[in-house]
């Protein structure tokens, strides 16, 4: 289809039905899209409009449909994106009003006033009658004003404190003083970007070089951190000016602060070129990984060549894969598949295989917890492998990686690579059984733990404890392995011997605690436990063969015999706790797996009555609880471990980048919890800090135990004295991911209970729960066929409209006053009472709530169960929402003094019941008020009914018939 153009009739402008059909269907968007946002739906809103934006690409309106959706970004609170689509909006139509004003709102909420009252001043010239302009105008004033002569300050500051860091002729304290002071205002923006701009980055790479004084030379990195935080801009220039080598050799010093401030620094540059935050649920922004690929992957680049530097000291090997594993599972980024193009596996394969006995002049320096930590990250790039193809690409460089060891003839190498599988089967597990069931690599094992060489035998024997992962492994491998492993006990090295116990005893505890289950007999697991104990609490063992020993109660303590025992020895409880402070991450998985069984904390297949009766029918074996694992068994070993610190000893443990630990120590601090006595004991050893990032990072199981954790503290603990300060805020966010449908009934029992008192501290706590959409998640619970969710629920409502915004959303069109009031009728008292309180504040500070109740088709009857309700406190409550009603205006108060009203409000007045003289007091105020309105008219001999001895003889009434 063609037309002739109007101002050139040469000239045909082609049209098509299609772009036609686009355009309508724009509009069509943009009109649901202001339906939506008036409605106050505002996800729904910025999808109309971003599906008007696509249909409308040349749509006039176009400039229309972003600042539209800019507007239901502010709603959100998504500022940086209602900033960029203000400014595309800006872009198409230069000078909009509504669009200069949105942008300014926006970059006021972004914490740039400067650039938000430049907008504001562009949109007064553009139109000085505009009245939603001035107020924010005079207030961006005072701001900007005030941060120019602070930053004048800061300026003058900033100059003086980088003169006296750099003048090596100063003297070293006031040296060491303004390089405080330096890390101080790098820290402010304004101070960040004056010493960028004067230098700062090239005066500290000179320093670096010469600088002998500890503290300032940590203090320059520091500040490296703080200039890289929040700018791309300044990241990039530090990483031109520096380059990723100098950070690397800062990572590689001897003090282990300077370690862990430059891995600090590296991940302050990830999270600037990324747009990372320093929160738990922080994700990248994928449009600036994106753009900054290119600096993104040379670091990546840079960190996996340096995992097997051989110039580089073990803690700084440990701080760089560390710092991967951090990072490695954001999609944004891409790390995990990108590691296995660059042969990142093998490196990290090669740390995993280091042997401190093989010591020459190109071996790695590593630590206790070098394997342990890479073994960790190559469970967690395994995990982000999420289709079958990456999955096969990691197995086959794995695959190759233990080819090639295999084909040099040298022992060495045999050794090696055995070292390398243990790692695999204590990391991506799937992996390591899949070389162990290689053709010969078994075999090989076992071959090697007969040999008369200790260190063959004390690397075959931790291979094979690592492959008795499963119970089918470790029942293949009692047939073949258990006699090796009997021989090597015998041994008389303490280190082959402890192994050669803990491959023992994690064979006898295949059948978990299945009662029934017994490889090696009966009494054999109370002996190999004892044998455990001894290596466990003998003095002068180093902390390697503890480790063991602990590995070895691990699997022991699944036999509820073992862990009667163990709870009473005193000795041995109090060396897993030293363990554990010393945060060894090598003995993460025995310490806290033994705590785990001590106090049943694992998870326990839900036995289905029917099921059972089929598998007894069908001759299945069924397992079978031990009577030592009753609950107040469990109960009694729970409370040993509380009184004897385990809370301070799982924290130092905590700081694990292993989800499956993570989960682990949840589990157990969980339990704890359950026992009301022992959660002040909890907060007192710093558990709080702890449990909230547990509850944050990790497996879904994982965060909902450290949540429920929290949820049981806030119930028990006055949340100002278990969440102080920010934590009352930071732990509204795992409270609410409880309230979800997969969660127990217990689960949304006590986070309801826990956000309730958090809502009555004070106002900043309740805005948090608004801003987290908690408001509508606490109402679903209102509708639930639970009287204790349903109970829970309300009180936490009641608390929650002290705020005014919740009173705003009471206000909108929709039936949450109606909803409130039916339930006022509910049967049970609390949950009635929690309703009415929350009526009475409701009506006291809204007329529209007030009227609201009005529009509900049976008022009349529910206000009839307030005036007449058996409770004192809810009968209460309704008369001051009737007060409320009355005193919201003479409109309100003529409907409702058209009805029985009066009488009953009369009667009440007159009831001579000391429980309800609060109820009566109120009632005289109601009278009091329609007489001072005129409403009606007092009479002092008019005789006045008394409407409750009434309603009792109607009452017998119905009850003789």
């Amino acid at each position: 289809m063609s037309r002739i153009s109007n101002q050139n009739p040469n000239c045909i402008i082609m049209t098509t039905d299609d772009d036609t059909a686009a355009a309508a269907a724009a509009i069509s968007h943009k009109d649901k899209g202001n339906e939506a946002f008036k409605a106050s739906q505002w996800s729904e809103a910025v999808q109309q409009y971003s599906s008007a934006i696509k249909l409308g690409a040349k749509h006039k309106e176009l400039p229309v449909f972003y600042k539209n959706r800019a507007a239901a970004y502010l709603k959100l609170e998504q500022y940086q994106n209602a900033l960029d689509d203000c400014t595309e909006s800006l872009r198409l139509a230069p000078n909009d009003p509504k669009a200069l004003f949105r942008r300014a709102q926006a970059y006021e909420a972004l914490s740039k006033p400067e650039e938000a009252y430049r907008d504001a001043t562009a949109l007064f010239k553009a139109d000085p009658g505009n009245k939603s302009v001035q107020p924010m105008l005079k207030r961006l004033h005072l701001i900007v004003q005030e941060n120019a002569a602070r930053n004048a300050k800061t300026s003058t500051k900033v100059t003086q404190m980088m003169e006296l860091t750099f003048d090596f002729a100063a003297p070293i304290e006031k040296r060491r003083s303004a390089a405080n002071n330096l890390v101080v205002l790098a820290k402010e923006p304004a101070g960040a970007e004056l010493m960028y701009k004067e230098q700062c980055i090239a005066k500290i790479a000179t320093l670096a070089k010469v600088e002998k004084d500890h503290d300032i030379y940590l203090n320059m990195v520091r500040v490296v951190a703080s200039l890289c935080e929040n700018s791309v801009e300044r990241t990039k220039g530090v990483l031109t000016e520096l380059g990723i080598p100098w950070f690397m050799r800062v990572l590689d010093q001897k003090h282990e602060d300077c370690v862990s401030t430059a891995q600090f620094c590296l991940q302050s540059i990830i999270n600037a070129l990324s747009g990372l935050k320093n929160k738990a649920d922080a994700k990248p922004d994928k449009e600036l990984c994106s753009r900054n690929n290119r600096e993104i992957d040379s670091l990546l680049t840079c960190l996996v060549y340096s995992i097997t530097d051989r110039t580089i000291s073990g803690k700084a090997r440990d701080a760089v894969i560390e710092l991967l594993t951090r990072n490695v599972h954001y999609t944004a980024l891409e790390w995990a598949e990108r590691l296995v193009e660059i042969r990142g596996l093998c490196r990290l394969l090669d740390v995993c295989s280091e042997l401190p006995d093989y010591k020459y002049e190109s071996a790695m320096d590593i630590t206790a917890s070098s394997s342990t930590i890479a073994s960790v990250c190559l469970a967690r790039i395994y995990e982000n492998m999420y289709y079958d193809a990456a999955k096969v690409r990691f197995t086959d460089q794995i695959d190759e990686y233990v080819k090639d060891k295999l084909l040099s003839p040298d022992m060495e190498s045999k050794v090696r690579v055995t070292v390398a599988i243990t790692a695999l089967l204590n990391g991506p597990l799937d992996v390591g059984n899949q070389i162990v069931a290689r053709d010969g690599i078994l075999q090989m094992i076992l071959a090697m733990a007969t040999t008369d060489d200790l260190l063959q035998q004390r690397v075959a024997c931790e291979c094979l404890i690592a492959a008795s992962s499963k119970k089918d492994k470790a029942k293949a491998l009692c047939e073949q392995g258990v006699e090796i492993l009997k021989g090597l006990y015998h041994s008389k090295n303490d280190a082959i011997r402890v192994r050669a116990l803990v491959g023992l005893c994690k064979l006898g505890s295949y059948g978990g605690q299945d009662a029934a289950i017994r490889p090696f007999g009966d009494g054999a697991a109370l002996k190999l436990a004892e044998a455990c104990r001894r290596f466990l609490i003998k003095p002068g063992k180093d902390k390697d063969i503890r480790r063991w020993a602990a590995d070895g109660l691990a699997y022991l303590t699944l036999d509820a015999e073992c862990k009667e025992k163990l709870i009473d020895d005193k000795d041995s409880i109090h060396a897993l706790m030293d363990l554990a402070r010393a945060g060894d991450q090598s003995c993460l998985y025995g310490v806290v797996t033994t705590f785990v069984n001590l106090c049943n904390a694992y998870e326990k297949q839900e036995l289905v009555p029917e099921m059972v009766e089929l598998a007894k029918f069908a001759k299945h074996h069924i397992p079978e609880e031990h009577e030592l694992d009753d609950v107040d068994f469990v109960n009694k070993r729970i409370t040993v471990l509380a009184n004897e610190g385990i809370t301070a000893a799982l924290c130092a443990l905590a700081k694990t980048e292993s989800h499956n630990s993570q989960e682990l120590i949840a589990r157990v601090l969980n339990a704890v919890c359950g026992l009301q006595e022992l959660r002040g004991k909890v907060v007192q050893d710093g558990g709080v800090k702890t449990l909230l990032r547990l509850a944050l990072e990790g497996t879904e199981k994982g965060k909902r135990h450290a949540s429920q954790s929290l949820a049981r503290i806030g119930i028990t603990i006055n949340p100002e004295v278990a969440f102080s300060g920010q934590r009352s805020l930071d732990v509204i966010r795992p409270l609410l991911n409880l309230l979800l449908q997969d969660c127990t009934a217990l689960e949304n029992f006590e986070a309801l209970m826990a956000l309730t008192n958090l809502a009555s501290m004070n106002e900043n706590v309740r805005q948090r729960i608004i801003k987290e959409q908690g408001v509508s998640k606490i109402e679903f619970y209102l509708m639930e066929d639970h009287l204790y969710l349903t109970r829970a629920a309300a009180q936490c409502i009641c608390n929650l409209v002290m705020s005014d915004d919740v009173v705003k959303m009471f206000e909108g069109d929709n039936d949450r006053v109606k909803f409130l009031a039916l339930l006022c009728e509910d049967e049970d008292e609390e949950t009635a009472m929690a309703c009415a309180g929350a009526l009475a504040m409701l009506t006291s500070v809204s007329t529209k709530c007030c009227a609201k109740i009005l529009d509900i088709a049976s008022w009349l009857n529910i206000l009839h169960t307030l005036i007449a309700n058996p409770s004192p406190a809810v009968q209460h409550r309704g008369t001051v929402v009737i007060l409320n009603m009355i005193n919201a205006g003479p409109e309100i108060t003529k409907k409702l003094f058209a009805t029985d009203i009066m009488e009953l409000l009369s009667g009440l007045s007159q009831l001579a019941d000391n429980t309800r003289t609060k109820a009566r007091e109120v009632a005289t105020q109601c009278l009091a008020a329609a007489e001072r309105d005129r409403i009606i008219e007092r009479s002092d001999n008019a005789e006045i009914p008394d409407v409750f001895a009434e309603s009792a003889k109607i009452t017998e009434i119905v009850d003789d018939d």
